[in-house]
C-alpha cells in the first residue's frame, strides 16, 4: 500500500525565520489522519533564515535525526556536545532521560533540514548527539544506512529504536531496490527530483508512506536524493 502525501497538502507555518511544513502533525498542526507511520512520529521540511535558529530547548524520549539539504546546521547541547552538520550528512540526538540543546544557521545562506523524530523502541538511554559525513557517491544508486538501531549496520549512526534511515542517490532511469518486510513500515521523500513506486509518481518534497510490502522497488523519473526511513 502507498499513500501518496503531496508537498502542497502538507500543513506548517511561515514564522518569518522559519518556514516550515509539517508530514505529520506537529505544534499548532493538528490532523487526526496523519499522527504519525507507525514509530515514525515526526518529518518536519524546514527552511531556517541565514542568522536564526532554534534557542536552547530540552527534548527527552525521542530519537532526532536531521537530514540537512542544503547549507549547513550547528549544534550546540547541555552535555557539551558541539557541531556543524553540512548538506547531505546527518546528525542524530538520542534524548533519553533529558537533553537541552540549540540548533542555529550561521550561514550567510538559508539552511533546509529534513527533521526527524522516531520512537525509542525503550525509554530512559543516555542522552548522546553525533554527525557524521555520507559522501553521496557512496550512495549512487543503492541505499544505504545512515542511521540505524540495527547491529549490521555497522558505518551509520547509532540510534536507539528498530529503525533506519536511509539514502540514495538515483540518476534518471535508475532502480533501486530495499527489502521492507511486510511487516515494516516505510516513509520515503525525494529531496530532489522525482520518482515512481508501484505506479505512484513521488515529486520532490512529496511524502510516500509505505507498507504490506515485501521488496520495495524505486525508479528515478529524474536525477533524484531519496530519504526513506523504515519503523516497525
Amino acid at each position: 500500500m502507498i499513500e501518496l502525501r503531496p508537498f502542497k497538502s502538507l500543513g506548517g507555518a511561515d514564522h518569518g525565520w522559519l518556514d516550515a511544513k509539517h508530514h505529520f502533525s506537529f505544534a499548532e498542526y493538528h490532523d487526526p489522519q496523519r499522527m504519525g507511520w507507525g514509530a515514525l512520529r515526526v518529518w518536519n521540511d524546514d527552511t531556517i533564515a541565514p542568522g536564526t535558529g532554534f534557542p536552547p530547548h530540552p527534548h527527552k524520549n525521542m530519537e532526532i535525526i536531521t537530514y540537512v539539504r542544503k547549507g549547513a546546521i550547528t549544534h550546540q547541547d547541555h552535555l557539551g556536545n558541539a557541531g556543524r552538520t553540512e548538506a547531505g550528512d546527518v546528525q542524530v540526538m538520542s534524548a533519553g532521560t533529558g537533553i537541552t540543546h540549540s540548533e542555529y544557521n550561521l550561514e550567510k545562506e538559508a539552511t533546509q533540514i529534513f527533521q526527524i523524530w522516531i520512537l525509542p523502541s525503550s525509554r530512559g538511554h543516555q542522552p548522546s548527539w553525533g554527525a557524521q559525513p555520507f559522501p553521496k557517491g557512496e550512495r549512487a544508486g543503492r541505499f544505504v544506512a545512515l542511521a540505524s538501531g540495527f547491529s549490521q549496520d555497522t558505518d551509520a549512526l547509532k540510534i536507539h529504536a528498530n529503525a533506519r534511515l536511509l539514502g540514495a542517490t538515483l540518476r534518471a532511469g535508475e532502480t533501486a531496490d530495499y527489502a521492507l518486510g511486510r511487516e515494516r513500515h516505510a516513509y520515503l521523500v525525494p529531496a530532489t527530483g522525482a520518482v515512481e513506486i508501484e505506479g505512484v509518481t513521488v515529486n520532490a518534497r512529496d511524502g510516500a508512506a509505505i507498507s504490506d510490502t515485501g521488496t520495495l522497488r524505486v525508479t528515478a523519473l529524474t536525477d533524484t536524493e531519496i530519504v526513506l526511513v523504515d519503523v516497525d
